[in-house]
Parts: structure tokens; sequence; C-alpha cells
């Protein structure tokens, strides 16, 4: 992977994290079209990933601020029971994490065919948030947390927006705009830190996980992630509190259809 590949999918990763258009369907999308394959994939995902977290950190700081000094308290306030819900949230995708691992890498390298019918699969979850309108709630509740949760371990197929099924699904349970799009921004956090670590103490144990990917590639490409990060990252939020997420259903499905009309005719 030279640099410049390492700064378009950099640049890819950053801004569809945090926009409904799943950054692992553009990246297995970019990978093919690069040349990208097996280890090397792996390795750099799980860098660009990393750069968003800390991406998360800056945008979110005030946020995340307000936790911890809330959570030193030791008391059951608000504080507290958002970190409880972000701990429920985790369920779902450290169950996937820890017991079907193996079965998710395969499927990244399974071809683009799984990548257009999940996104499809988003455009359809995305139009549907933005059509059905329930009764709004103040505050996510557990049962909300859980279910939200469980968007985002259905995500982990690419293809399937993570930000996107659980900012919907959300929406669906009638969760506040605002305070959704940052719990699913939060949520995410402490599983790709955890894949990180897993990852490092393979890399520790000789395991070469990086392939053959340079390290000048992997810097561009967390750097340009970072930056494209924290950029979508506050654009996302206006956008979930304006309600205009249809404009993302209709891109997932245009590049849905166009990938999977690619995997056909090659």
């Amino acid at each position: 992977m030279s640099w410049f590949e390492a700064l378009i999918l950099g640049l890819l990763q950053g801004l569809t994290e945090y926009l409904p258009a799943s950054s692992s369907g553009h990246l297995a999308i970019g990978s093919a079209l690069f040349g990208v394959e097996g280890e090397e994939n792996l390795a750099f995902t799980v860098v660009v990933h990393v750069a968003t977290v800390f991406s998360t950190l800056v945008i979110l700081w005030k946020e995340i601020e307000w936790i911890f000094r809330g959570l030193f308290k030791w008391q059951l306030n608000a504080e507290t029971r958002y970190v409880i819900n972000i701990l429920i949230s985790m369920i779902p995708i450290g169950i996937v994490g820890v017991f079907f691992k193996d079965e998710v890498e395969a499927i990244f390298g399974s071809g683009l065919m799984v990548v257009g019918i999940c996104l499809l699969l988003t455009a359809l979850l995305l139009s549907f948030s933005y059509y059905y309108k329930p009764k709004q709630k103040e505050n996510i509740s557990m049962k909300d947390a859980f279910i939200i949760g469980l968007a985002q371990a259905c995500a982990v197929l690419p293809g399937l927006s993570r930000s996107g099924s659980t900012i919907a699904t959300g929406l669906l349970l009638g969760d506040n705009k605002a305070k959704l799009a940052q719990f699913s921004f939060l949520m995410v956090i402490p599983p790709i830190l955890g894949e990180a670590l897993l990852d490092s103490m393979k890399l520790m144990k000789g395991e070469a996980i990086a392939g053959e990917i340079p390290a000048m590639s992997l810097l561009v490409g967390f750097l340009a992630a970072f930056v494209s990060g924290c950029l979508a990252c506050k654009w996302m939020i206006n956008i979930v509190k304006k309600g205009k997420l249809i404009y993302f259903a209709i891109y997932c499905a245009i590049v849905g259809l166009i990938t999977i009309a690619f995997e056909f005719l090659s």
C-alpha cells in the first residue's frame, strides 16, 4: 500500500465512520480497487479506526469530561447512568468480538457482494427512521441502550453503517436526537480500543498483523482518518439534530447498487 492509497482510504474512513455511509463498506470497496487484501487490509482497518476514536475524544471532550467528573462523585447520578448505558450497549458487540471474531474477519475477505447488500440495508434503515415518527423521549433508557448495542453488533458486517444503524435504531425508539448522536459516537470507543489492544498483543507475541504495509502508509492513513474524522463528527451531530438522514439513504442505495453491479460484471 502506497502513502497515497493510505491517504485516500484514511479520508474515507474518517468521513464515513461518523456519516451514516458505512466506513467498513467504503474501506472494503477502496481496498478492492487498490488491491489491498488479507492481513494488510485488516491491520490498516484497525489503525484508522483507532484514529477515529481519537477524533471522537477531541470533538466530544466536554461530554467525556462531564462523564468522568460525575462518575468520580461515586453517586448514582446522570453521569453514572450514562456510563452504565454505555456498558450495557457493549454487551452484544463484546459477544460478537469474543465468539465470532474469525467469522467476521472472513466476511471482510468474501468480496463486495456482501458490502453492496449491506449498503442497501443501511439505506432501508435510514429511510425508515426518517419517515417513522415515534413519541420522543428525553433520555436513553437501559433497554434502549441494549437495543442500540444490538444494532452496533449487526454493523460489524461491511456495508452496514455503524453510526447509521445505531442512530436510526435510536430514532425509531424515539430517543432524543442530539443525545443519541453523542451516545452513538461514545459507545464505540471501548470496543475499538479493545480490538486494538488484542491486535497489539498479537504483535507483541510475534504474529504479523501488519503484513507488508509500510509504516509511512500507516501514519498517513492514521492522520488522514483523524483529521477527516474530527470534521465529520461535528458535521454529523448537526445533521442528526436537523433530521437530514434521508440524503445518506439515497447515497447508500446508489453506492450499494453500483457495488452489486460491479461485482456481477467483474
